[in-house]
C-alpha cells in the first residue's frame, strides 16, 4: 500500500522538479533543483531495485553534474546585475 503510494508520489516529485529547473529564470535555483530531480531518480531507482543505478544516479546526476553547473554558473557574469 504504502510501497505503491510512493510509486505515485515519487514522479509527480520529478516531473514538478524538472518544470522548476525548467521555469526559473535563476541559475543556482535551476542547478539545485535538477540535483533534487536527480536525487529523487535515484530513489526511485532504488525502490525499483536498482540499487547500483541508484548509486551511480546519485554520484554522477546529483553530486558531479550539480557541482559542474554551479562552478559553470559562478564564473561566468549575471547579466541581470547590469539591468
Amino acid at each position: 500500500m504504502i510501497l505503491e503510494a510512493i510509486h505515485i508520489i515519487l514522479p509527480i516529485l520529478i516531473v514538478a522538479a524538472a518544470a522548476f529547473a525548467v521555469l526559473t529564470k535563476d541559475l543556482i535555483a535551476a542547478a539545485i533543483a535538477v540535483a533534487a530531480m536527480s536525487l529523487l531518480l535515484s530513489l526511485e531507482f532504488y525502490i525499483l531495485q536498482a540499487p547500483d543505478v541508484a548509486i551511480a544516479e546519485a554520484g554522477v546526476g546529483a553530486c558531479l553534474t550539480t557541482a559542474i553547473l554551479v562552478i559553470a554558473i559562478k564564473a561566468t557574469k549575471r547579466m541581470e546585475e547590469e539591468a
